[in-house]
Formats: C-alpha cells, structure tokens, sequence
C-alpha cells in the first residue's frame, strides 16, 4: 500500500493535477486515520458524556422551570385575591369570604388553605372554612412578621407542618407558606393585614417524581439560605443517616461544578428558581463513560486499516476522473474573466464540476437579477421604516386620555367618560385598520374625528374644529394616518396657546383628479424659513426614534416621503403659514377609489 503510494507520488506525472489531488487526498486519510486512532477513546467518551451531561442540565433546566411557573401561578393567585377581591372591599360592609373561596376552589389542587389576617392577626376569611388554634399567636408566626416587615414583597416559607388551624382530621397536612402584606378597608378606615396562602407540599413534589439524572442521579431543591425544600431522601438527611452539600452549594451561582463529596466526584447543576431564591440542584454521582478493553480498540483500528485501503483505490481512480474536467473548467473561467463574451463555460465531468460551469454561466444573469432584486428591496425597505413610523402611537397620548377618563368617572362624569372611551377605541381600531396602509379618506377622518373628540375634552374645549369631506372624495383612497400628524402638530404648537378662541377646520375634496386634505388653523403660525425647514430636513432621526418633540413622533417630512413613495413625486405636503395668521397645510395625493390601489 505504502509503494503504491510512493509509486504514484513520484512518478512521470509527478507534477500533474491527478498526483497532486491523489497525494493529498492520501496523506489527509493517513493523518486523519493515525490520530483518530489516537483520539478515538477520549472523543467517544467525551462525546457520550457531553450528550449525558447536556441532557442532564436540561432535566434541571425543566425541573427549575416547572416550579417558576408553579410559583408564578400562586403569586397571580395572590395577586388576584388582593386586587381583585380584598382592596376593592369594605370590610365594613360586604364579606370577602365568597370570593375567596371560590379562588381557592379553582386551585383546591395546589392550594391548602387561604387566610386572610388583620394586623393584630385576627382571622378575617378562610377558605376553606378553619379555626385558628387558641395555642397559636398569630402574630408571632415568622410568615406574619416578614410580611409586615417588608409589605412591598411577597415571602415563601419553607416546608412545614401547617399546626395553625384547628383541623377536622388529626392529620396535618405538609406545606409551604406564601404570604404577603395586604392594604385592608374598613369604611374610611385602612390599615395593612396579611394574606397567606398555604402551598401543597404535595403539588411541590409531583414536579420532582419520575426525575432521574443518569443512572445514580437526582435533584433537589434548597432556598438561599442552604435549607433544604424538596429532596428524595428528606426523611434520611433528617435523621441524620444521609448527608448533602447543600449548605456549600448555598455559595454557589448558577452554573456546572464538580466537587468532591464523601470521597466520590460528582457533578453539580445549579439553576435558579425566579423571584424566590430558590435553587435547583441536579446531582451526578458516578465514573465517566469509558470504552472497554483495549480489544474494542483494536478491532476499532482494524476496521479503520481496511477503510484506509479502499480509499487508496478510490482515490487513484477519483483523481484521474476530476483531472481533465477540472483543468478545461479552469481554462474556460480565466477565458471568461479576460473575455465575457467569449462563450459558453465548460460543462462536463462528475455533477460537481457539471454543476460549478453551470454556476457561472448563471453568473452575469443572476448578477443582473439581484442588482433589480436589491433596488427594490431597497425601495421596499424605506417604505417599510415610513410605515413603521406612522404605526406608532404615542404613549403619552394613551396615558393622558385614561387620566382623563379616570378623571371623569371620579367626578361623576359618566356619559362624558363613555364617549371618550368609545372615541378612544375607535382611534385605535382605525390605527390597526387590520393590518391595512391603505384606508378610505373617510375611514382617515373618522380617525382624525375621535382623536379630536378626546384632545377637545382634554384640553377643555380650548379650541373648536370642523371637519368637512366633499361626498366625491369620502371613498378615495388615503394612506393611513397622514392627517392626525398634522392636526396633532396643530394642537400642540398652536392650540395649547389658545384660550377658547382657537378654530381647527378640515376639508376632503378632488380637484382636477387629485384629492386634496387640509389642514387649517388660526394659531401662531410660522414663519418661511420654519416651513422651509418643516419640510426639507433629513429624517433620519425620525426613522431611528430619536424625535423627542411632543407629537406621534410621524412628522410632515415622514407624511410627504410616504405621500411619494405611494402616489409619485409630484405629491406630498404644501405649507401656507403666516405669523400671528394661522397655518393651512395641503396634501395632495392621486384621486383613487378605494380598492383599486395596491396596499404595500
């Protein structure tokens, strides 16, 4: 085999492409036979011991997940019996104890009990119904004087034997407390209390059954102090006959280590558990994987040896077919490359080099495709940050209208609340237009009608608008939102100066096959070099967010390139503005039925 080899490398075609490929082909496969030989017991092993190891760090993973969702679901329960039943309640005068024992119905299966405690620590609801031991001050429960402690925080106890209510049977249930400061109601009077939910330890350990790491593997769960929760030999930790590192895994952060514990290596996976400090601990007990006997190696090598031998043959015979197609092939690109219009590629040989002359026949044509293919991906992309831009809503705009419906609804005002409320729906079901850019001019109005409905009520009737759309032009097509952009600015930098007096008219009509929209007001005005400026300043700040000025944050330069990129150059935005005058803003766009223009 090795004279074949020698023969081949220097023989009369020493230099040629086919010895070259051959050679190198050849030594490759004997580099790569000689230390897979060497290496096949540390990458097999480590392989296998990867794969246990990644599927034991994502048992833990799960186990860790499962119980962040089991205690998301009690806090929401929590959250639920507070905001939704207990502070919306004067104790005075209506019972909580319904309520809450219909929560405590629907999660009976992880739920012991429910409590609800005054400062003093008097039983105020339960579910289900309990007394509370006459042997036990309340108040003195740690659950209770941490609650009280730190009332912004919920607290999980650890497992315990619930002793605190007088129970119908002589057994008492395992369980973990959740409890939490509450605000309680007593007509005017408020003052804190404490609910406390009493988790099934039961519901804890079906999350942990059927858990197996490897084959001497487990998991156990510790709070951040070291105490153990939940581990599958508990009963023998406790009684002192078994042992763990849970106090040094205390130390640790999320993450693998090995330790040595009891004379034995073990592998530790630490994952943590949420917003309780909990941890999760996944322990791997045991030696590595490890082949056999040297005989598994042998015949290991053995099999490798006859590979190597085919190969030999296979790649005296490879070389010599790719040779001739590869050489043409090359000569064939270098004529290209001087000459493009010299002719077709060679195409011949195996599917590879059939495959790379058809590739670069391709070439010119694919080339001339995707210089097409990125102009218009480009145009597509600029259209698409405008829409993105006229798609956001202001925050504070949505902050000020509930405030101003809380507002009404304190003050009695509730017919005034529902229109605003019945306006603001309408605003934003127009906004989302189910996805649409193109909307009816009338749909646009409509919009516009709301917004002003609710910024009138806002700024107390500061200022009266008209909105007047010509019956020929209510079904033409607009882009959507390009008019409260306008009428916003309006309002902002003309109206909040008014005192009642301020006037805000708009008006839909076609002119000579365009529509036209505009915008007038008797505010402030401006002056030309503010228009000019208005309308011919970069926008790159506004497509990167960066507008901090009141407003939507969609400004006249956003409407005009919108305007052109849908309709054509010759529209967009015209501003006539005069100081102490008023400003009237006009845009034109192409006069279209709608259903009739492409929605991109």
């Amino acid at each position: 085999m090795i004279r074949r080899v020698r023969e081949l490398i220097q023989g009369p075609s020493r230099g040629s492409i086919r010895s070259a490929m051959f050679a190198s082909f050849t030594i490759t496969a004997l580099l790569a036979i000689a230390l897979t030989g060497m290496t096949l017991y540390i990458r097999f092993s480590a392989q296998l011991d990867g794969t246990v190891e990644q599927e034991n760090q994502r048992l833990v993973a799960q186990v860790s997940q499962s119980i962040n969702t089991y205690l998301r679901d009690m806090l929401r329960l929590s959250d639920s019996l507070y905001y939704n039943v207990i502070k919306s309640t004067d104790l005075l005068a209506e019972e909580v104890e319904p309520e809450v024992r219909l929560l405590y119905d629907t999660y009976s299966d992880y739920v012991e009990d429910i409590a609800l405690f005054d400062s003093a620590g008097r039983l105020l609801a339960s579910a289900p119904a309990v007394v509370v031991r006459e042997d036990v001050p309340v108040a003195q429960e740690d659950w209770f004087i941490q609650a009280m402690e730190q009332t912004a925080n919920f607290h999980f106890g650890r497992p315990k034997v619930q002793r605190l209510f007088q129970e119908q049977t002589p057994q008492y249930p395992w369980v973990i407390s959740l409890s939490s400061a509450v605000e309680l109601t007593s007509g005017t009077d408020t003052q804190l209390g404490v609910l406390l939910i009493d988790l099934k330890y039961s519901a804890l350990e079906d999350i942990f059954r059927n858990i197996k790491l490897s084959e001497s593997g487990y998991v156990y769960l510790m709070d951040r102090d070291g105490a153990l929760i939940y581990h599958p030999e508990r009963t023998l930790i406790a009684s002192g006959l078994e042992a763990e590192s849970n106090l040094e895994t205390a130390e640790r952060q999320e993450g693998n280590y090995v330790e040595t514990w009891e004379g034995r290596e073990r592998s530790i996976i630490v994952r943590d558990v949420g917003y309780t400090g909990w941890k999760a601990v996944g322990v791997v007990e045991g030696s590595r994987f490890s082949v056999g006997s040297g005989q598994d190696i042998l015949v290991v090598l053995i099999i490798f040896c006859i590979y190597f031998e085919l190969l030999i043959i296979l790649n005296s015979a490879l070389s010599r077919k790719l040779t001739d197609p590869i050489r043409r092939l090359r000569e064939s690109v270098i004529r290209l490359q001087e000459h493009p219009e010299s002719g077709d590629i060679y195409i011949g040989g195996t599917l590879e080099t059939q495959e790379l002359g058809s590739a670069v026949q391709e070439m010119v044509r694919r080339t001339e495709q995707l210089n097409r293919d990125i102009m218009r991906e480009h145009q597509q992309k600029v259209k698409s940050e405008l829409n993105a831009l006229q798609a956001q809503i202001n925050p504070h705009f949505l902050y000020n209208t509930l405030d101003i419906i809380v507002w009404m609804i304190e003050n009695g005002q509730k017919e005034d609340a529902i229109r605003v409320v019945t306006a603001l729906a309408r605003f934003f079901r127009i906004s989302l237009s189910k996805g649409r850019n193109v909307i009816p001019v009338k749909d646009e109005l409509e919009h516009v009608r709301n917004y002003l409905l609710i910024q009138n009520m806002r700024y107390k009737n500061k200022f009266r608008y008209t909105i007047d759309c010509d019956p020929a032009a209510a079904e033409l097509s607009t882009i959507k939102l390009v008019v409260q952009p306008i009428v916003e600015n309006a309002i902002y930098h003309s109206m909040e100066f008014m005192d009642g007096d301020g006037l805000i008219a708009i008006r839909a009509w076609t002119e000579g096959g365009d529509l036209l929209i505009t915008v007038s007001d008797n505010g402030l005005g401006m002056t030309p070099d503010v228009v000019e400026r208005l309308l011919s300043a970069a926008p790159a700040e506004e497509r990167r967010g960066g507008n901090s000025r009141r407003g939507s944050g969609v400004g006249l330069r956003n409407v005009q390139e919108r305007i052109r990129l849908y309709f054509g150059e010759k529209y967009g935005v015209h501003i006539e503005s005069e100081p102490d005058e008023g400003t009237v803003v006009t845009l034109r766009m192409a006069a279209i039925p709608f259903g009739e223009m492409e929605d991109t």
